[in-house]
């Protein structure tokens, strides 16, 4: 019975991880695509014009920590000089959301 309850829990928590990234990709495309583009490289129109780093990049992967990810896609990007708005805050992502779209991010990398 105790195998049972555990396989039962291993795959309840697989499914959930498994919607978590499929709903990462959903909002990737809707919401990050038009600029970090689909392969996440930056190479759109409007990422070349903002200058978006190039996330398949292992440097670039190397130089990020999750939690300035995380804080980047909640709260947005401000250009540093001038604090003009280079990325819109999704403040309406869950914790969930964010994860999968950090994790998303991260599979770009070489």
């Amino acid at each position: 019975m105790k195998k049972i309850i555990v396989m039962g829990a291993a795959l309840l928590i697989a499914g959930a991880v498994s919607a978590r990234a499929a709903d990462a990709k959903e909002i990737f495309a809707k919401d990050c695509a038009k600029c970090h583009g689909e392969d996440g490289k930056g190479k759109t129109k409007m990422g070349e014009k903002l200058g978006v780093k190039d996330y398949s990049d292992p440097k670039v992967q190397g130089e990020l920590k999750e939690a300035d990810m995380a804080k980047a896609i909640k709260e947005g990007v401000k250009e540093k000089d001038s604090g003009k708005t280079k990325m819109k805050g999704f403040p309406e992502l869950s914790d969930d959301e964010v994860k999968a779209l950090v994790a998303q991010f991260r599979s770009f990398k070489k």
